[in-house]
């Protein structure tokens, strides 16, 4: 778990960066991606470059993670407190973008993530 761990706290880093290529490294090419913003899953890296792309022209998302813990299914669960601005740095309250905490669901093959999830805290 600590090896995957530490991949996470990188991709975390690496998003608040604005580092696409530098998170990208961390996933498989196959990845299932969470669509935060409209539901449902992006497939691959070119699917996450163009939803970050869209994404980060709309508003200024920071995630930053508190938790981790080993799912009973062998997953990473990260709770994690997301920050979601707009390119003015007011907060935003629309589509279930506001400030809160989640968690973020991570299975991983071969030292990658090839599928990441959302679970909305209680």
């Amino acid at each position: 778990m600590s090896q995957n761990v530490e991949t996470l706290k990188l991709l975390y880093e690496r998003f608040n960066a604005r580092d696409i290529d530098g998170v990208l490294a961390q996933l498989s090419d196959d990845v299932e991606w969470a669509n935060g913003m409209d539901g449902g899953h992006i497939q691959g890296h070119d699917g996450i470059r163009a939803y970050w792309t869209r994404q980060w022209s709309l508003v200024d998302p920071h995630v930053e993670p508190v938790h981790f813990d080993q799912g009973a299914d062998g997953a990473l669960v990260v709770e994690v407190k997301q920050t979601i601005r707009d390119l003015a740095g007011n907060p935003v309250e629309e589509k279930g973008l506001r400030d809160k905490t989640v968690g973020h669901i991570f299975h991983f093959a071969g030292g990658k993530v090839v599928r990441f999830d959302i679970r909305e805290q209680e």
